[in-house]
């Protein structure tokens, strides 16, 4: 999908949810549409100051925990980079990413299978699932 889809769609979800989609919010969600795999705070704020020279780690922060909390992002603790959920209708989904450690690709998937097998377990340890990413470290197709 391209760019321009997906903003469309995130400003509609936003609309819909009366949150208010702010240009560097927008301008966020683009760069990390229009990028391929995940990217660091640091990585994103030099691009969005080729488009706005003002901007911050600040705007870039507030932006991407905007972002997150609306479920458009999901961040990647182990390697401190954020990438963009394309399917974000479902922001309470449970993330499962598959990422290369040679060329940093990465890959969302949904296994409920594996989604029931965390919930079991958590459900015999009384304990309750409010989020949930799993993050799986390898190699993809191309790298093999």
């Amino acid at each position: 999908m391209t760019s321009n889809k997906l903003l469309a769609q995130a400003q509609a979800v936003c609309s819909k949810r009366g949150v208010r989609f702010t240009t560097a919010r927008e301008q966020v969600f683009v760069l990390l549409a229009e990028y391929e795999g995940a990217i660091g705070a640091y990585d994103l704020l030099e691009k969005l100051q080729s488009i706005d020279p003002a901007a911050k780690p600040a705007t870039i922060y507030r932006a991407l925990d905007f972002l997150s909390k609306q479920g458009f992002v999901h961040k990647i603790e182990s390697i401190n980079a954020f990438v963009l959920c394309h399917h974000f209708g479902d922001c309470n989904h449970p993330v499962q990413l598959l990422i290369c450690d040679s060329c940093g690709h990465v890959e969302e998937i949904q296994s409920n299978n594996l989604d029931l097998a965390l919930k079991t377990m958590a459900d015999a340890s009384r304990f309750t699932i409010t989020h949930q990413i799993v993050e799986a470290h390898g190699s993809c197709q191309n790298c093999n």
